[in-house]
């Protein structure tokens, strides 16, 4: 994250401070990813279907989130959803 080294450019040390706004931005995130993801492995190791269905729209909403802000790389998101969306039809 930021130093407290002096930098050579005043846009150096502008730029760092961007980097660690963004970067928390950016942790924040991908941990509200993974609380959704945790409240729906949590419905479907409990079996409530009706509850894992709406954390799946909830986990499929921060997935795409965090793809548009490119947190995760599209794919990656793809891949999550095709997963979690295979997890929860197994249920039935």
């Amino acid at each position: 994250m930021a130093s407290n080294k002096p930098h050579r450019l005043p846009s150096a040390a502008k730029h760092m401070r961007a980097d660690a706004r963004k970067h928390a931005k950016n942790m924040a995130r991908k941990a509200k990813l993974k609380d959704t993801e945790k409240a729906l492995n949590a419905a479907v190791a409990a079996g409530n279907k009706e509850e894992a269905s709406k954390a799946l729209s909830a986990c499929f909403a921060q997935l795409d989130k965090a793809a548009k802000t490119r947190v995760i790389h599209s794919n990656k998101a793809d891949r999550k959803k095709s997963r979690l969306t295979a997890r929860v039809a197994k249920m039935a």
